[in-house]
């Protein structure tokens, strides 16, 4: 049976996976940029074949949150309808949550475009 508590770790494992994904996405940024630095100034071979594959690594990073953060959102989702179905309709936490999928689900559509 879903609580109020589970909606609440289920809504702050969803904002995490959130500040995880951009992150990832920043650091992607960051690290193509010293790649393309790094290749313009003619850097040892060695570290720029290193400096490349700190940088796929950081792309590998990004499918892999997505599909972690799609989890969490259907868990969420699946959280948040129980309690609807008990009742629990009202609440700071609800809202929270909803607000939280309309959120996630933005950023969705807005990477699919």
């Amino acid at each position: 049976m879903a609580t109020v508590r589970n909606l609440k770790i289920k809504t702050g494992t969803c904002k995490r996976v959130v500040k995880e994904l951009h992150s990832y996405e920043k650091e992607v940024e960051r690290e193509a940029a010293k790649t393309a630095e790094m290749k313009e100034k003619g850097a040892d071979p060695y570290d720029l074949k290193q400096q490349e594959n700190v940088l796929a690594e950081s792309r590998m990073m990004i499918p892999d949150c997505r599909k972690r953060l799609e989890t969490s959102l259907a868990d969420l989702k699946a959280t948040l309808a129980e309690l609807e179905e008990s009742n629990q309709k009202e609440g700071v936490e609800i809202e929270e949550a909803r607000s939280t999928i309309a959120d996630v689900e933005r950023l969705f559509q807005s990477t699919e475009a």
